[in-house]
């Protein structure tokens, strides 16, 4: 803004000092949301001099004003105070902010701490940046020394070796603080820190810290301590994993808090990839099932949610020996949940598996999951069934007719159509396209008969759905009946008496997907009645 800006020149801080002392939270989230525009009205040199120093005074206030101004300062603020070269002014307020009591405001503040740091030059950082880390190192209230962890990462790689050595230190100390909630946060901000350290300091100073964190008294720090344990895994090579990290490996698998195990069980697979082909084979499937079979509910469901990424990084054989087994017990697990992350994920093993494996071992698994009495568990399954069905069951010889074959027809009109069609009266409309779907995937396995007295007539109902996209599922799925039945006389009567007189309507729909869709499904019935013809 141009120089000649002259409206009594104390205007825009007075106006914001009014409003910062207004007795409505909304009016001083205005004021600070505006800290921008009076910037810019006060020039460069009076934003550095009057208003950086009043808002270093303004941290007396809501929880939401603060967390607003912390926001705005991170918000590429040193362009309105003269750029990159002053950035190091807004640390200042920065600074207070920090160490208030409330956690949103003081990890926003440390959030644009980070960012300043970006833009900082050596200099800048030796200056002004390290003297504030110190100081909130060193805080005398933990709400300080909590801040602080978040900001030696920033600028390890920024600061002199004779700095970095003392950064490794005051970080170290962080990690033996003795209030739970600052070693709690070297817990959490030592991976990223990790990752700035060379191999040799990885091993003589991060690996100390982590195993300190790694057997804290409170489980709070200790289950923070599993993406350390990645982190640090992905530093080093698979020998020395074995060598020093081991013994970790195994407590946090192990480790008497459910909540430990449960993050050990969420991050399973990316400790897997970490610590190499070799130490997977010789301990983690071990370690694996061990949380398949946790006693909590909630471990086994995190690590249920880990199957398919876990076996790709296996043999087939140990697959069927070591994990099928837990599958199959998981399947009937006690909990409505695991059975329900087990249901999205179980089809990811169909690959790894192949076809003959798939069909023995897994489908049966897949049936006993349509029966389940819990909705989740049976829409899990379903919306998973085309992955199975696409890769390995669709092959004329081996479909769902080959498992019908086994379990009877019949069966299948008890076990699953009653599930499926049922799923087409919800008001959910995900739950209807689910129907459309599943119907479209089975029906090349059913019977014709099932298709006219269970099928058809739900269908049909979905032909006319609000929604477009199930409308034209609709037409894929008729698509699909006229494929698999209308070369039989039958077959032939039923497409000509139910499928055609549909697609047909379709065809004027309103919509140009569903319009698309029964064209070429009608197109497709007419040529299998001329083929059978």
């Amino acid at each position: 803004m141009d120089s000649s800006f002259n409206l009594e020149d104390i205007a825009p801080i007075a106006v914001l000092m009014d409003e910062l002392r207004s007795e409505d939270v909304q009016l001083r989230l205005n004021a600070i949301h505006s800290i921008p525009t009076i910037a810019l009205a006060l020039g460069p040199d009076r934003a550095r001099d009057e208003l950086v120093p009043f808002l270093q005074d303004s941290v007396d206030d809501e929880d939401e004003v603060l967390l607003a101004l912390a926001e705005e300062l991170g918000r590429n603020f040193e362009e309105y105070i003269g750029g990159p070269l002053y950035a190091h002014v807004l640390l200042g307020p920065l600074e207070n902010l920090s160490a208030v009591e409330e956690t949103l405001v003081r990890d926003k503040a440390a959030e644009s701490i980070s960012k300043i740091a970006a833009i900082l030059s050596t200099t800048q950082v030796e200056e002004h940046y390290i003297p504030l880390l110190k100081r909130l190192s060193h805080g005398e209230w933990f709400t300080s020394r909590t801040s602080s962890a978040a900001l030696y990462s920033p600028v390890y790689p920024k600061v002199s070796p004779a700095t970095q050595d003392e950064l490794r230190k005051a970080f170290a100390a962080l990690g033996a603080d003795d209030t739970p909630m600052v070693r709690r946060a070297a817990a959490r901000w030592l991976g990223p820190f990790v990752k700035n350290l060379s191999k040799h300091h990885v091993l003589s100073d991060g690996l100390p810290v982590y195993r300190r964190l790694q057997s804290d008294d409170q489980d709070s720090v200790r289950l923070l301590t599993v993406e350390d344990l990645i982190v640090i895994a992905q530093q080093l090579t698979p020998s020395e994993v074995k060598d020093q990290l081991l013994k970790q490996i195994r407590h946090s698998v192990a480790d008497k808090s459910w909540r430990v195990r449960y993050m050990a069980a969420t991050h399973f697979n990316e400790l897997a990839e970490a610590v190499g082909a070799e130490l997977v084979r010789e301990e983690l499937i071990g370690q694996y099932v061990q949380l398949l079979k946790d006693n909590e509910a909630e471990v086994r469901t995190a690590a249920a949610g880990q199957i398919p990424g876990f076996s790709k990084l296996i043999e087939r054989e140990v697959i069927l020996a070591r994990i099928v087994p837990c599958v199959r017990d998981l399947s009937h697990d006690t909990s409505q949940h695991v059975r329900a992350a087990l249901a999205n994920q179980i089809s990811g093993l169909a690959p790894l598996l192949g076809r003959e494996a798939t069909v023995e071992h897994l489908l049966p698994l897949f049936l006993h999951l349509l029966k389940d009495e819990f909705s989740e568990v049976r829409l899990n399954v379903i919306s998973k069934l085309e992955t199975v069905n696409g890769a390995y069951v669709k092959p004329a010889t081996i479909n769902l007719k080959k498992l019908t074959e086994v379990f009877g027809v019949e069966w299948a009109k008890v076990a699953i159509v009653p599930k499926v069609v049922d799923m087409g009266q919800h008001p959910n409309y995900l739950y209807r396209m689910t129907t459309v779907q599943a119907i479209t995937t089975i029906s090349p396995s059913l019977t014709l008969s099932i298709i006219q007295t269970e099928i058809i007539t739900p269908l049909l109902q979905l032909a006319v759905d609000p929604i477009p996209n199930i409308r034209f599922n609709v037409a894929k799925a008729l698509e699909v009946l006229a494929a698999s039945f209308g070369d039989a006389p039958e077959g032939k009567e039923f497409v000509k008496q139910k499928v055609i007189p549909v697609l047909e309507q379709q065809k004027n729909d309103g919509d140009a997907d569903v319009r698309y869709f029964s064209t070429r499904a009608l197109q497709k019935a007419l040529s299998v009645l001329e083929r059978s013809g």
